[in-house]
């Protein structure tokens, strides 16, 4: 089932600037982060019920996308983390193409898999699991189609 409701932007304003762009655009300016591609991750308000909608770094394999809760390796997890657990569904906008996905955290093997692609486009993921000691939560998202 599709998420749905009321977006409410980022109070952080290059955030917001950048899922503005993104969006403004059709999904061909804002489409990356410090010259790495990325995505565009909705997730619905775990409190507030609003989506929510956030940059993140683009990891894909085979239709299938992981998002990694680093937050730079901060002691605490992003807010977006705790939205998925809530509700884990989510829409993914990469470039031009917006779909709805379900989401399952990963754990073991599967997790080391999918570490591997997120940090093949971004290597200091390994950085700031080390920085933290606090285990970096990883999802995958499957299309719904």
């Amino acid at each position: 089932m599709p998420i749905e409701g009321e977006y409410e932007p980022s109070p952080w304003e290059p955030i917001y600037e950048q899922v503005e762009l993104y969006e403004r655009s059709g999904g061909t300016e804002g489409t990356e982060l410090e010259g790495k591609p990325c995505i565009i991750l909705w997730t619905k308000g775990a409190k507030s019920g609003k989506i929510r909608k956030t940059p993140l770094m683009r990891a894909e394999s085979g239709g299938e996308y992981a998002v990694i809760g680093s937050m730079g390796g901060a002691p605490v997890a992003p807010q977006w983390v705790h939205n998925l657990r809530a509700t884990p569904e989510a829409k993914l906008q990469d470039g031009p193409v917006l779909k709805d996905y379900t989401v399952r955290q990963v754990e073991g093997d599967e997790k080391a898999r999918w570490w591997k692609v997120a940090t093949d486009v971004w290597p200091s993921f390994d950085e700031y699991q080390a920085a933290t000691e606090r285990v970096i939560p990883l999802f995958v998202l499957t299309p719904q189609d």
